[in-house]
């Protein structure tokens, strides 16, 4: 089903008419790594799906966070069904947030895609956002069924994420558990957190992901720079590409009011814009949903508008 909605007019009193796609979502709850119970949203097509997603939220987001969600729902509109959910101690999920760490929440990834594998089918598409896509990254070596890799906004070290917080960090060491504001929201991050996300690099992990790599990222985005996107490139073999999308869009400030003020710069990035009737650029499902060197079943390139391998424009043979 679609939904119409329209906006403000603009130029010469054209209005410019949003379309939002609703798809079926199945929720349930799956057991995380350290016993928690996870909630869960499984995004499904219409029909059976050609193959099945997992997707990592931001840092203190949650699965349904407005970008994750149109996301998931561009994705199952092309036939692939979206598996998101809540980190520990997020949203809907049992848990302390502050017992949360990025090795939990790559744990809890993993345990993701098993569910996955047990349930349904095993995810073939991993997709993180900010820190989900680092945390995707980490994880990915343990998914061996997924065949291609997505981050969105991702940062090249884990570490990146404590610059949300730096004026507490010497607190944090001090006291070993203290409580920031982020995006206006209390969370206590302890210093077992600090310690743990030191000790990741991904540089190791990208350069044996052994999967096809696809990254995501606004040259404008001034939370994580698009500098992340260029080390996490050249750390990975091919088959990878790299996409960088012009610039802010057009997403209403109703809209950007419901998400966290430290997800606004990248929200209004292209990746998350809403598909217009009026417009004939590809959205970041596109990109996602259209492999180079054919990792998807063909079912996958063949069914549904855009699903062509032109709209991925960097390719090359695989893992050189």
């Amino acid at each position: 089903m679609l939904v119409f909605s329209n906006t403000s007019p603009k130029g010469r009193g054209e209005k410019t008419i949003t379309v939002e796609a609703t798809v079926p979502t199945e929720r349930f709850l799956f057991t995380g790594s350290e016993g928690h119970q996870l909630a869960a949203a499984l995004d499904l097509p219409e029909r059976e799906p050609v193959a099945y997603a997992l997707f990592a939220h931001c840092f203190t987001c949650g699965k349904d966070v407005l970008a994750a969600k149109r996301l998931a729902v561009a994705l199952a509109a092309k036939g692939i069904a979206v598996l998101r959910f809540d980190f520990t101690g997020l949203g809907s999920s049992e848990g302390d947030f502050a017992n949360s760490t990025f090795s939990s929440n790559v744990a809890d990834l993993v345990r993701a895609a098993d569910h996955l594998r047990e349930t349904r089918k095993a995810p073939a598409i991993l997709i993180g956002h900010s820190l989900g896509g680092a945390a995707i990254l980490a994880a990915a070596g343990r998914i061996p069924d997924a065949k291609a890799v997505v981050t969105i906004a991702a940062p090249s070290d884990p570490s990146h994420v404590t610059g949300l917080f730096k004026d507490r960090i010497d607190d944090i060491r001090k006291h070993g558990k203290v409580e920031v504001q982020l995006a206006g929201r209390p969370f206590h991050i302890k210093r077992e957190f600090l310690d743990d996300i030191a000790e990741h690099g991904l540089t190791a992990h990208i350069a044996k992901l052994h999967k096809a790599l696809l990254i995501l990222h606004s040259p404008t985005d001034d939370t994580v720079g698009i500098d992340n996107a260029t080390h996490i490139f050249v750390a990975a073999k091919h088959p990878k590409s790299f996409v960088s999308p012009p610039g802010p869009s057009a997403i209403s400030s109703p809209q950007l009011s419901l998400l966290p003020s430290s997800v606004r710069p990248r929200a209004t990035s292209w990746y998350v814009k809403p598909a217009t009737a009026n417009s004939s650029r590809p959205c970041r499902s596109d990109h996602i949903a259209c492999w180079p060197m054919n990792p998807l079943p063909p079912a996958a390139r063949t069914q549904g508008p855009g699903l062509t391998t032109s709209c991925w424009p960097v390719s090359a043979p695989a893992h050189r």
